[in-house]
């Protein structure tokens, strides 16, 4: 009867793991599909007319594709070269600085201990609680007296203090970073900023990478700041000339407009492949303490 007992108990434990696993999987797939199903509905649209995207929703791709390219490449308001190089510049210096200046904030943070460490973090944290939009009209005031404005640099070195990055490395350096080894490496004689470069860095590669997908895409994508900085047409970011192809509402073709977008996302889709192993990392390393 006993062992009846104990068959039966694990026959319902596998079943009920079963069941868990299938919901799991379930909802997994849910998600999947909203997160591609925007991404597919994009560049089905990229391959339609005007005509038939304002017939509605559709979820097959059609033929024109290059018809929508060419007539794209034809716009004056539209120069892909120059956009790209735009936007690749600010989109590259802004996820070094604030990858690099946010790790090294969050390692003095995690390793050292100061007086006003508390304060600071918390500091910090209630600058990332302020929207971009607030500080706006005055950071802009500020650049023009300083003779920054409708250059590059306004939407490079803001990059530099980047609460929200500095939040999730801490995190990941509370859950995941041995202080053991900084000590070990101050015994060997390694100075501290050293010890950031060859002991810290390396280790906090999964993070790093997590945050640069990020940081590239927020900045890719960045229209507000951007359309307050910049007014030459040369130094015009992507999103700013996708903008443009609708500011005639009555000219506008989202055959066109659904083109430039799915052109413009394919940097961001590189940089995902290259760095998205890092993810799977970031997390299984970040939920193990040390």
């Amino acid at each position: 009867m006993s062992m009846k007992s104990t068959y039966g108990g694990k026959d319902n434990y596998n079943a009920k793991l079963r069941a868990q696993s299938l919901g799991i999987m379930i909802v997994c797939i849910i998600l999947t599909i909203i997160s591609i199903l925007p991404i597919w509905i994009l560049v089905c649209n990229a391959t339609r007319t005007h005509m038939q995207i304002s017939t509605g929703v559709s979820l097959l791709p059609s033929t024109h594709f290059l018809e929508n390219y060419r007539a794209l490449m034809d716009k004056d308001v539209f120069k892909p070269f120059i956009g790209f190089k735009n936007s690749f510049i600010i989109s590259a210096c802004a996820t070094v600085l604030s990858v690099f200046f946010s790790a090294l904030t969050a390692y003095g943070l995690t390793v050292y201990d100061f007086k006003i460490r508390e304060g600071a973090y918390t500091f910090i944290i209630a600058v990332l609680m302020i929207p971009v939009q607030v500080s706006g009209v005055g950071f802009m005031k500020f650049m023009i007296k300083i003779n920054l404005y409708d250059t590059l640099l306004p939407l490079i070195l803001p990059a530099i203090a980047a609460p929200a990055v500095v939040f999730f490395m801490r995190q990941y350096l509370k859950s995941s970073f041995p202080l053991d080894i900084v000590e070990a490496s101050r015994i060997d004689g390694c100075g501290e900023f050293r010890t950031f470069l060859q002991i810290g860095i390396p280790m906090m590669k999964p993070a790093i990478a997590v945050q640069a997908i990020f940081a590239f895409i927020q900045n890719w994508n960045n229209y507000f700041t951007p359309s307050m900085m910049i007014v030459s047409e040369e130094k015009k970011t992507l999103p700013m000339m996708i903008k443009s192809l609708s500011s005639d509402r009555l000219a506008t073709d989202y055959g066109i407009i659904y083109a430039g977008i799915a052109i413009s996302i394919v940097p961001l889709v590189v940089i995902y492949l290259i760095l998205s192993r890092f993810i799977i990392e970031g997390v299984a390393l970040g939920g193990v303490k040390e």
